[in-house]
């Protein structure tokens, strides 16, 4: 079994929040890869766990050749809101439903950590990149280097402890296992950076409705229930709150792009 199944039902809790909240957060990894990838009017690009398609729509500014591809039903109809023009579609990462060497570009931001098979997933994207295309990977940075750790602290204390290898928020990012399952698919690392990246919420509301759409945060709500989540993460952002009431992370992310021979 891959990994729609499961992540379909953990971020498809609240996709509207995610849309409206959650997903700029990613915005510092999105304006790099756009930087990293020069897109142009010919490029045929496939976003891999696109989610409500914030991405997916900042690239169609450059080229219209997009197709977005997303675990989570909810997810895509508020990317199709978004992006009409756009094309999306749902399935499994480990199973992409495309003919090989398809598209110039493949993109996953903050995606490929949640994979049940990573390996397989990466396979999965090396197969539908074109000779010489692109693959964008983005994963959250070392944890010591990234303040919303205390969120996920937070959730996770309301879960049971996760098996060694299960997919996670920071399943990739330490020891170089993304580099590694990377070069793994064939794939020849040519960028590799660290990108600072700031979580802004104007209050602690929206603060907690954005974090309470995200997956992880979801999970724990079914296990916990609802009321403990929200009040332990009330907890766990009061540190992040400044004096004018914004809601503060700063982290980094991890953005790698490779190239298939």
């Amino acid at each position: 079994m891959g990994s729609q199944a499961i992540q379909a039902q953990l971020w498809g809790r609240n996709p509207q929040a995610w849309s409206s909240i959650q997903e700029a957060t990613c915005q510092s990894g999105y304006d790099h890869a756009l930087q990293l990838l020069q897109l142009t009017a010919d490029i045929h690009l496939l976003d891999v766990g696109c989610g409500s398609g914030l991405f997916c729509s900042e690239a169609y500014g450059y080229t219209k050749h997009v197709t977005g591809f997303d675990a989570t039903p909810g997810l895509l109809e508020e990317a199709r809101k978004r992006a009409p023009a756009l094309t999306f579609i749902n399935g499994d990462m480990e199973a992409l439903p495309f003919p090989g060497a398809q598209f110039d570009v493949v993109t996953g931001f903050n995606s490929f950590q949640f994979a049940a098979d990573v390996n397989k997933a990466l396979a999965e994207a090396a197969r539908v990149l074109k000779p010489r295309g692109r693959l964008i990977a983005m994963i959250w940075g070392n944890k010591a280097d990234c303040e919303a750790t205390a969120f996920l602290a937070a959730v996770d204390s309301l879960l049971p402890p996760p098996p060694p290898g299960a997919p996670g928020p920071f399943a990739l990012s330490e020891d170089q296992r993304l580099e590694k399952a990377i070069q793994q698919a064939g794939l020849t690392i040519l960028t590799n950076d660290d990108v600072p990246n700031v979580w802004e919420y104007p209050d602690l509301p929206t603060a907690l409705d954005g974090l309470l759409s995200a997956g992880p945060s979801a999970k724990a709500i079914a296990h916990s229930g609802y009321d403990k989540v929200r009040t332990a993460l009330s907890h766990a952002v009061a540190p992040f709150t400044q004096d004018n009431g914004h809601v503060v992370f700063r982290n980094k992310f991890r953005v790698v792009m490779a190239q298939k021979a």
